[in-house]
């Protein structure tokens, strides 16, 4: 216990890439630790410092508008027709799958409340 309190107090920042590899291997010798334990709140602490590293020198870039909804598709098992709802059209799903018309705002929001693609997603492009 005295060690886990003391590691905690030295928490800093994450600056180096080796600061970043020891962290993470704390996390995994942490992740199976029991609820309400000191050693979860050190987990938790630990994975936040991660969380902040990895965001900075890790981004993820929002999906491609046209990716996403061609993922959706494929999850769902959608073919093209099956979205003309949310497009107008079959012909206009076709030339905005084909990058040849971009994606209104009308189709942006049908696309988010019927399909759940995030609306970040769908705006990115």
């Amino acid at each position: 216990m005295k060690e886990i309190e003391a590691f905690r107090l030295n928490l800093k920042p994450i600056k180096t890439k080796e600061q970043y590899q020891h962290y993470l291997g704390i996390i995994d010798s942490l992740v199976d630790c029991a609820e309400g334990s000191s050693e979860e709140e050190l987990l938790e602490l630990i994975s936040i410092l991660v969380e902040d590293y990895e965001a900075t020198h890790f981004p993820i870039e929002a999906p491609d508008p046209i990716d996403a909804i061609k993922l959706k598709m494929e999850e769902e098992g959608l073919k093209r027709k099956d979205l003309a709802p949310y497009f107008g059209s079959i012909s206009r799903v076709s030339e905005v799958l084909n990058r040849k018309r971009p994606l209104t705002l009308d189709m942006i929001r049908k696309l988010h409340r019927g399909l759940g693609i995030s609306a970040e997603t769908l705006l990115a492009g």
